[in-house]
């Protein structure tokens, strides 16, 4: 199979959550275990980092890899979900993975992947994981898919593990309550391995204390610290996502990383690992800012600073997922915006009249779209230079106008 016929494959036959929602979720690490050992156990060939958390998580991995690649490491990264490219999952260096080593790879277990049943997510962890081995990497910064104790990256053991914070997102697979979420992402959690929890919060703190303790860990809190460094990453939520990188790098022992490393590594993170969508301003006049932030705990920071914007008059592109509890999230959106209500163009999607109809009901009125792309060329036809232009509410109406 060449590039496009291994991605049709991987797509089609088998499930993929950012796709398919809850049907792709798998409640054990049974396949992934099964591929591993197929492929010569490649997670013990590489130290690793291993990030989970509801928000940030993304960003910190960059912000971590960049640090390393400073200090001189060669560092793998392993995200998701894509923006525009597979290959944006996995990276040595900041450079992706070749399509040629996708088709070659799934081509060559493509018998076992379909025997296994493995999903989407439990193949591109497997594909990731042997990369680093062959690229002998000195460390590969490795975020967690979705919750922790149950995802298919929890095969390895790391030398730090990192929790960003807990919100109610994916609550369908994780729990209705804010201990039953952590309780899944404190399943990263290993024997005798520190692990560094970004925000102290009083209602799972102890769901991680607790953890920490029956493992032996030692547990920081990263929220205890104030560094004075900047980041060329520009949301006001990267403040937070800075304390949470350095304090795990503080932590990581067999590694010499000066301060200078840290400095440069936080000025560089896009530079150095590619890093799109998280507060991106794609033009100035007038100004035009995506981000994925997606959920009611990542919204409401970053719809406070787009109130902090100066304009004459600001037009939302908006688009979710069907799965998202609007409720939470449509209250935090500005009244005094115009709005381009659409569908990302997964099945996932959410039916843009859907969207409007529950939107009104909360102030928030515009017209409807057939696509991200119409709503967003629409939207960019009407703006003097003093406007501002917003595209967010799903990752991948932001993947669509990148």
């Amino acid at each position: 199979m060449n590039y496009k016929e291994t991605l049709d494959w991987m797509f089609a036959q088998l499930p993929m959550y950012q796709r398919q929602g809850k049907t792709a979720f798998k409640k054990d690490l049974t396949n992934i275990l099964a591929f591993s050992k197929a492929l010569n156990h490649p997670e013990k060939k590489f130290k690793s980092i291993h990030v989970g958390g509801t928000n940030g998580k993304g960003s910190t991995s960059h912000m971590l890899a960049s640090i390393l690649q400073e200090a001189g490491y060669k560092v793998g990264l392993y995200t998701s979900p894509h923006l525009k490219n597979f290959t944006e999952r996995i990276r040595v260096n900041g450079k992706e993975i070749s399509k040629r080593k996708v088709a070659s790879f799934i081509t060559k277990h493509k018998s076992f992947l379909e025997t296994q049943k493995l999903s989407f997510f439990e193949m591109t962890v497997g594909l990731a994981f042997d990369f680093f081995a062959n690229e002998k990497v000195d460390i590969a910064i490795i975020e967690v898919g979705l919750g922790g104790r149950l995802d298919s990256t929890n095969i390895i053991t790391p030398e730090v593990s990192v929790i960003t914070n807990i919100g109610y997102d994916h609550m369908q697979f994780l729990g209705e309550t804010l201990p039953e979420i952590a309780f899944e992402k404190a399943g990263i959690i290993k024997e005798d391995i520190p692990v560094i929890i970004g925000e102290q919060q009083e209602e799972v703190v102890h769901v991680f204390k607790n953890k920490a303790i029956t493992c032996d860990a030692t547990i920081t809190f990263a929220s205890d610290f104030n560094y004075d460094y900047k980041t060329d990453l520009l949301g006001d939520y990267q403040k937070s996502n800075l304390k949470t990188a350095i304090t795990a790098i503080h932590q990581l022992k067999g590694f010499t990383i000066a301060e200078n490393h840290i400095k440069e590594g936080l000025l560089k993170v896009a530079k150095n690992t590619n890093l799109k969508g998280r507060w991106q301003i794609l033009q100035e006049s007038p100004k035009i800012i995506c981000d994925t932030a997606h959920n009611k705990e990542g919204l409401q920071i970053v719809m406070s600073q787009l109130k902090k914007e100066n304009f004459q008059n600001l037009h939302i592109v908006l688009g979710v997922v069907n799965d998202k509890k609007l409720e939470d999230v449509l209250p935090l959106f500005p009244k005094a915006a115009t709005y381009y209500f659409c569908k990302p163009n997964i099945p996932r999607g959410l039916c843009q009249k859907e969207l409007q109809q529950k939107a009104f009901s909360f102030g928030l009125k515009g017209d409807v779209y057939q696509s991200v792309k119409k709503a967003f060329k629409d939207a960019s036809s009407k703006p003097n230079s003093k406007d501002v232009i917003y595209i967010g509410g799903s990752t991948f109406v932001v993947a669509e106008i990148l």
